[in-house]
């Protein structure tokens, strides 16, 4: 299964579960040993392999355990800003975003009074 925006958090949830599971297994862990050597319950590491949310930290301490935390790098790539930004920016660094404008509608044609 690919990830994409149509893809509900539930089954995104179940599929990156499942993953986890199949990683594991590929490496002959327990849910027990890799709970362990991951800092986390044994009830978090099943939670998260049945398709359950839960903390962000939990899911690096596992990614760790699983040797897979380098792989976040694909998830948030780090955005390096372009020259022409840093130019305008004079070096400083953006801390704000300028938000969506809405555009003007396009203008209607104009019409004689007697043409309407």
């Amino acid at each position: 299964m690919r990830f994409s925006a149509q893809n509900t958090d539930e089954t995104v949830l179940k599929e990156l579960g499942s993953r986890l599971r199949r990683h594991r297994l590929s490496l002959d862990l327990t849910q027990a040993q890799l709970a362990h050597e991951a800092g986390v319950s044994k009830r978090t590491l099943e939670r998260i392999e049945a398709g359950g949310s839960a903390q962000v930290s939990s899911l690096i301490r596992i990614l760790r355990g699983l040797d897979l935390l380098a792989n976040f790098e694909v998830l948030v790539p780090d955005l390096r800003q372009r020259p022409m930004e840093l130019l305008e920016l004079s070096g400083r660094e953006r801390k704000r975003a300028s938000g969506t404008t809405e555009r003007d509608p396009p203008p209607t044609p104009w019409v004689w009074g007697e043409d309407r």
